[in-house]
């Protein structure tokens, strides 16, 4: 039951305040039901079929976070049921998943993805894109979506004070935002943290951890 044991140790250490999103990308789903098992309610896949293929084997209470980079021709097979999708980072995106959640007749819960890091890999907007989405018409004319926050990825780097400074930065960004009265959002999330530097991003003011191999092990 070792799933289960890291689960509840984690758990034991989160404030009250943060939910704990456990990362099961490639695991298989006895590997999920064991987590499952022990109170875990809330998966993110980075991949869309690996989570629709999920989806429909386990229980349905489950709520399903999209953390990967999504491609616009992959969300209609998420939006039937997906309950969260983190990395929103194209008005483009958002679009089609505005599109995806009418023919549902749902309204989907998305964070926008901000570039923090000082890396090219990573995904994301940044503040001026930010605010050109936020005031685009397009935007403005959506129905079917509902901005819950932001979502960051720090540099891969050891060192503590560069990611501290990028999820202090994100913070900043969220709490900007806050203070405006934006049509679709109902701003309450800062997903940042993974296994490696969840502990600091909570510090920061993270109110959603990612961790995936504290939980289930290595890929």
């Amino acid at each position: 039951m070792a799933i289960a044991e890291n689960l509840l140790k984690i758990k034991e250490s989160l404030p009250e305040n943060v939910t704990l999103v456990a990362v099961s990308k490639t695991k298989p789903v006895t590997d999920l039901m064991e987590a499952y098992t022990a109170g875990q309610r809330i998966f993110g896949e980075n991949k869309i079929q690996e989570m629709v293929d999920k989806w429909e084997q386990m229980p349905k209470d489950i709520e399903w976070h999209m953390i990967g980079h999504v491609q616009t021709n992959k969300v209609k097979y998420m939006a039937p049921f997906v309950s969260l999708i983190h990395g929103v980072d194209s008005l483009k995106l958002l679009e089609e998943i505005n599109k995806q959640a009418q023919k549902n007749n749902r309204i989907i819960d998305c964070l926008l993805q901000i570039y923090i890091a000082e890396e090219e890999s990573k995904f994301g907007l940044d503040e001026v894109e930010l605010q050109n989405l936020l005031n685009s018409t397009s935007f403005n004319q959506m129905n079917n979506i509902r901005i819950v926050g932001l979502m960051g990825m720090a540099t891969f780097t050891d060192n503590q004070n560069q990611i501290k400074k990028e999820f202090t930065h994100l913070k900043s960004i969220f709490d900007t935002l806050q203070k405006l009265e934006l049509k679709n959002c109902q701003l309450n999330t800062i997903s940042m943290g993974m296994s490696g530097d969840y502990p600091l991003a909570i510090v920061c003011g993270s109110t959603m951890v990612r961790i995936g191999s504290s939980i289930f092990g290595g890929r």
